[in-house]
């Protein structure tokens, strides 16, 4: 064992007195003590991300292996977005009656056999039932974990350690596309799901080691009837954007699945103001910066959140190239949004929450209008370098919008915001996949690869308007530029 360093005359002259020693020197800093717990979120969020950006590449192929035509399978994406917003209200009672390491642990478990039943799929609806197997275990992922990390992490690390955390969900969007076009022209498109299988059993062993342990030694009572409703009335409003798709267009159905929906949604709002632990508390949407989040994330989120799904049709079926080139396209758009991830901290200290989304989505906005340019003879690297420009702005405008909700909130709220964000974050996404899907199909004239590039650009015309009508939200936001 070494001397102590007082019996070194030069190191006990250099040594600072107990007055003059600095607290982060005795102290480590908060994302240092739980190191291995923002691994294990990043791994569950490289899980979540890695699945949703392969099944994308590899649409077009599981189409013609399930016998259905490459827009008709926005039954698989939306399933399993819309079980995990229909579920996610669930977590924050689960991890105060189970405890956090119990529920994520399961949410791994259950998360890795859906992907094993997805790889074992041969028809579209044992697909999509797998799928929402998978949407119940990925339920109590992300929110859980963002949970843990605001009630582990200091708030002045949080934007740093979420950051982290975010980029390392951003790598599996850069393998995913890649990995999928791979497997699909060299393999098969069943491996995309079964690649989950030994991610998932690393996530167990982590889970066991580094997840703290958070929950309540007497549960509220879960708001069992808010539930129902909140989930029959996402159900109804989602089947009602599908009855959408079919030719000719049921429009009494989808009126008849409108309506109970909005009735449902109205008798949430009427419940929840009578119950004390409502499953959610429509409560904080007193707070401005909350009610802004959620709002403008829904609106953001229905502009952008099919363009992963409709750049790899335009790519593979309207330009004819092969899905390894396709997911190689996805990949600038992924390390995009990495770089931006490593000076959000450094652009919301200097313009504040307002100015960079007021001006992000409309930066947004124009960079989605601007892929109606593309063509056939467009050139690769013209691609690449719009993709990566849309992943830089894009990756800004993820991170505000995820930790603005929790900008003014008490930590005692932190556990209902971090569900309610993340439902209306896949609620919105859903819906922005189907919306993304539908305007391709009423667009779409016929199968030709040309019917498909025009398409393609009128889709991505009108989702930049929707994208960009959300900044009229975010400019409630109060004047704001920290210090």
């Amino acid at each position: 064992m070494p001397p102590p360093a007082a019996a070194d005359p030069h190191a006990a002259a250099a040594a600072p007195t107990p007055a003059t020693v600095s607290p982060a020197l005795i102290e480590p800093s908060t994302r240092e003590r739980f190191r291995g717990l923002l691994w294990l979120v990043a791994a569950a969020f490289f899980m979540q991300a890695l699945d949703s950006t392969v099944v994308n590449t590899a649409v077009p192929a599981m189409a013609v292996a399930l016998n259905v035509t490459p827009l008709g399978m926005r039954t698989a994406l939306t399933s399993y977005v819309l079980t995990l917003a229909i579920l996610i209200p669930a977590s924050p009672w689960l991890c105060d009656r189970l405890g956090t390491r119990r529920v994520f642990g399961a949410a791994i478990v259950v998360f890795g056999l859906g992907s094993l039943l997805c790889g074992l799929a041969q028809t579209l609806p044992q697909l999509v039932a797998a799928r929402v197997l998978q949407g119940i275990g990925g339920a109590s992922l992300m929110p859980v974990g963002r949970y843990v990390l605001v009630r582990s992490i200091d708030k002045r690390e949080f934007v740093r350690a979420m950051s982290t955390v975010a980029t390392f969900g951003l790598l599996g969007s850069v393998l995913g596309p890649l990995l999928g076009g791979a497997l699909v022209q060299f393999t098969s498109w069943r491996l995309i799901f079964l690649i989950n299988v030994p991610v998932a059993i690393a996530g167990i062993w982590m889970n066991r080691r580094d997840m703290p342990e958070y929950r309540l030694a007497r549960a509220n009572r879960f708001d069992l009837s808010g539930f129902l409703l909140f989930a029959a009335a996402s159900a109804l409003l989602l089947t009602a954007s599908e009855l959408a798709g079919d030719s000719p267009v049921p429009w009494l159905r989808i009126g008849q699945c409108s309506a109970i929906a909005l009735v449902l949604g109205v008798i949430y709002v009427w419940h929840s103001r009578r119950t004390e632990f409502p499953v959610a508390d429509l409560g904080l949407l007193k707070v401005r910066s909350v009610w802004v989040a959620l709002v403008g994330g829904l609106s953001t989120r229905l502009g952008i959140s099919g363009m992963f799904l409709l750049l790899v049709l335009f790519l593979q079926v309207g330009c004819g190239w092969s899905p390894l080139m396709a997911g190689l396209m996805m990949v600038p758009q992924a390390l995009g949004s990495i770089s931006a991830k490593w000076v959000i901290n450094r652009v919301l200290v200097h313009f504040g929450y307002r100015r960079l989304l007021l001006g992000n989505t409309v930066i947004v906005a124009l960079l989605l209008a601007a892929f109606a340019l593309l063509g056939p003879t467009t050139p690769v690297w013209a691609i690449a370098t719009l993709t990566f420009c849309y992943g830089c702005f894009a990756g800004l405008q993820y991170t505000a919008m995820n930790t603005l909700i929790y900008h003014d909130l008490d930590i005692r709220h932190a556990s209902m915001a971090s569900s309610m964000a993340s439902t209306v974050q896949y609620l919105a996404m859903s819906f922005g996949i189907a919306l993304a899907t539908l305007l391709m199909q009423a667009l779409l004239q016929g199968h030709a690869s040309a019917d498909y590039v025009m398409a393609f650009r009128w889709t991505v015309l009108l989702l930049a308007l929707v994208t960009g009508a959300a900044s009229r939200v975010f400019g409630r936001l109060p004047h704001d530029r920290p210090a």
